[in-house]
């Protein structure tokens, strides 16, 4: 049996709440203020905790009042988003996915077809680059910690490798003598340290200065300019698989960094119960561990 508030004064709380008014609140709901005063008295005695305090004849939420909002708002949001999902099937099976640009082409993109395979009825829609007018399901970012505002979870550690062109190893065994041809990637103004933890990982930081170089905007661009035989890189091996493979990429030391950085599922707190969501999630997070299991350690 489940202990509940009562969820009619529950409702009335979140809308006066939002609204730090009970007069909006009763104009929104249709309903007298002394009903919204009643619904808020009888949630306090539930609670035995007092929800609003007047502060020069102004209403505000004491802490209790806070914690309850939030707690309400994050329900009521999945309630809504769960029944919108019933109510409307077509919504139900499209699937909008807001993912770091080179993981999505690099790595996302190969493979979708399995998720499609096994759940042909969802509709993908893969976006790089958010915009407001969109409402994401799932984001899948780069970064170094979870999102305390959603619920986040690791997809796996970048695992870099020092890189370079075949016809540049020679000249990786000289790597002090080429400074001015290491390749970043630039993040919010900084290179990004990649290098710095390469070269203190094979005891060159003394000897290389990591912030000298040529300097790019994304990790696509970087991967491209290495392979033209631009210089030399420090990439996470997972978005190099087929250049490696095929050998337009070799690796010139045995070398490898895990970390800081890494990929992440953000699901809105909104979408945790959606189907959908559900059947991505689930899917995604286990080809990461697979994709983790077969990485060359």
């Amino acid at each position: 049996m489940r202990t509940l508030p009562p969820l009619a004064a529950l409702r009335v709380f979140e809308t006066a709440a939002r609204q730090l008014s009970f007069t909006r609140a009763a104009q929104m709901m249709h309903v007298s203020q002394g009903a919204v005063s009643r619904q808020i008295k009888l949630l306090e005695d539930y609670m035995g905790r007092r929800l609003f305090v007047r502060n020069n004849n102004r209403l505000a939420l004491t802490e209790t009042g806070h914690e309850l909002l939030e707690a309400a708002q994050s329900a009521f949001d999945r309630i809504e988003a769960s029944v919108e999902e019933l109510r409307d099937p077509d919504q139900r099976q499209r699937l909008a996915i807001l993912a770091a640009p080179t993981f999505a082409s690099r790595w996302l993109a190969p493979r979708l077809a399995q998720f499609r395979r096994t759940h042909p009825k969802i509709e993908l829609a893969v976006h790089h680059q958010a915009d407001q007018e969109t409402s994401y399901d799932c984001v899948i970012r780069w970064g170094i910690e979870g999102n305390p505002r959603l619920s986040s979870q690791q997809l796996f550690l970048e695992q870099h490798v020092a890189v370079c062109a075949p016809s540049m190893l020679d000249r990786a065994r000289s790597l002090q003598d080429e400074p001015h041809n290491l390749l970043h990637i630039v993040e919010q103004g900084r290179s990004l340290p990649g290098w710095t933890h390469w070269l203190e990982a094979a005891g060159l930081s003394g000897q290389i200065d990591a912030a000298r170089g040529v300097k790019f905007s994304t990790q696509d661009q970087v991967i491209q300019a290495v392979k033209a035989g631009e210089g030399f890189a420090v990439i996470d091996q997972s978005m190099i698989v087929d250049e490696l493979e095929d050998g337009r990429l070799a690796p010139f030391s045995p070398i490898q960094v895990s970390g800081p950085y890494g990929y992440w599922l953000d699901i809105p707190l909104d979408r945790i119960g959606l189907s959908k969501v559900g059947y991505f999630a689930r899917w995604i997070v286990d080809v990461s561990t697979q994709h983790t299991a077969n990485q060359t350690p």
